[in-house]
């Protein structure tokens, strides 16, 4: 095992991504302990269901946590900036960190508000839709 490795400061050096099998680019660690580039797993949860968590692909736990390290050290500054800020996001729907203010809530669930105002023609929708996101945001 290498020293980096045993610090917990990131993944071993001779690990790879098990999405993209590729070398890490901004590692990330999930709540499970597993490590994927953080761009990969935002993906996995961004073309899976954007209402829950994503499994993680190894041990199928749900992650509600998600830890980048490295982002300092790359040179893609702006990126990482960009996936940090989804990573930001994906903590506050499913992390412990549910004590966000309302607004941005709200705008975390843009996706949502989208369906509620394109479905507003059928009140039974309407109505249906709005529970959702009433308890969805209420969680």
């Amino acid at each position: 095992m290498d020293v980096e490795h045993q610090r917990g400061e990131g993944p071993a050096t001779n690990d790879r991504c098990s999405i993209c099998h590729e070398n890490f680019q901004l590692p990330c660690q999930a709540n499970c302990s597993h490590w994927f580039c953080a761009n990969c797993i935002i993906q996995v949860w961004q073309y899976s269901s954007s209402l829950k968590p994503c499994k993680c692909p190894l041990c199928r736990r749900p992650i509600n946590l998600l830890v980048p390290t490295g982002v300092d050290n790359n040179d893609d500054y702006e990126q990482d900036r960009l996936i940090v800020a989804d990573i930001q996001r994906y903590n506050r729907l499913f992390g412990d960190q549910s004590n966000a203010s309302i607004t941005q809530r709200i705008l975390d669930r843009r996706f949502l508000l989208r369906i509620l105002f394109r479905d507003s023609v059928n009140l039974n929708t309407l109505v249906i839709r709005a529970r959702v996101f009433i308890t969805v945001s209420s969680s």
